[in-house]
């Protein structure tokens, strides 16, 4: 299995609330509606008050300041791959982390999330996915792109493989496989072959349609080009949250990155991939 680097556990003690439940599905945020204040993106030269810094020795990345009720002063920022709202009070001297809510139960600082984080996180990630090493599976026309963390001997992976084929298919999607090697021994030699063959998409379609009798022929040695890229695509699969494969990720309607880790169920294929 992948190994994970989490850099939000050390905000555990004060992300208990929303850390304890992880579901099947990991949207990179779901902010309330309505919002309050000015969203002002944080210059990297910025002193912050000493209870920020603090957080930020502990693993938050602030992105931004808004203005915020009663004297706070809110600050947006990712802990790990979480939108996390941050209020520094009047004096400089404490900072609550988490929702603040008005009268009426809206998030008071969700509108600042959405545009200082979910907006330019979104960006910056699917950039890195763009510049990764991936293997193109379906049509360079296809209206929607999807990534995926793919290991040639992940039965997951297989099964999303097959499950997306009457969207690619039909040149509705284009898949792109970020290729890693960390579920067997022979995962990166595996992960290789496709990499160097004459037509990875090729080579990639052979191992998942012929997965059960144990895919493609593994190459007996793996250049140190290819090893680099398989880790720099690895510590991308970490550093996006995801602990194996498949990792998925796609734009929603917004422009803004979902995620989802593992094989999505049947009734979210359509969420994934985009109309049948």
């Amino acid at each position: 299995m992948a190994r994970k680097i989490k850099p939000w556990l050390l905000l555990a003690p004060i992300l208990l609330l929303s850390a304890a439940c992880t579901g099947a599905k990991e949207p990179v945020a779901t902010p309330a509606t309505q919002a309050t204040g000015n969203a002002k993106p944080v210059a990297t030269t910025t002193n912050h008050p000493a209870p920020i810094e603090a957080l930020e020795a502990r693993g938050l990345e602030v992105l931004g300041t808004f203005d915020a009720p009663s004297g706070l002063t809110g600050y947006a920022g990712l802990a790990g791959t979480d939108p996390v709202s941050v209020y520094l009070t009047s004096d400089g001297q404490h900072a609550l982390v988490g929702s603040l809510l008005d009268a009426q139960g809206n998030d008071v600082g969700a509108d600042a999330i959405r545009k200082l984080v979910i907006k330019p996180v979104s960006e910056r990630t699917w950039s890195k996915l763009q510049d990764a090493a991936w293997v193109q599976d379906g049509k360079t026309t296809a209206p929607r792109t999807v990534y995926a963390f793919s290991d040639p001997n992940c039965p997951y992976c297989n099964l999303f493989w097959e499950a997306a084929r009457p969207w690619v298919d039909a040149g509705k999607v284009q898949l792109r496989h970020v290729m890693v090697g960390v579920i067997r021994a022979d995962s990166a030699n595996k992960a290789a072959a496709i990499l160097t063959a004459s037509s990875p998409e090729q080579a990639l379609t052979s191992n998942e349609r012929n997965f059960a009798n144990g895919g493609i022929k593994p190459v007996a040695t793996v250049s140190a080009k290819v090893r680099a890229d398989l880790n720099a695509n690895e510590l991308l699969m970490l550093e996006l949250g995801f602990q194996g494969t498949p990792g998925i990720l796609f734009l929603d309607e917004d422009g803004n990155v979902q995620r989802r880790s593992g094989m999505p169920q049947p009734a979210d294929l359509t969420t994934v991939l985009g109309p049948r």
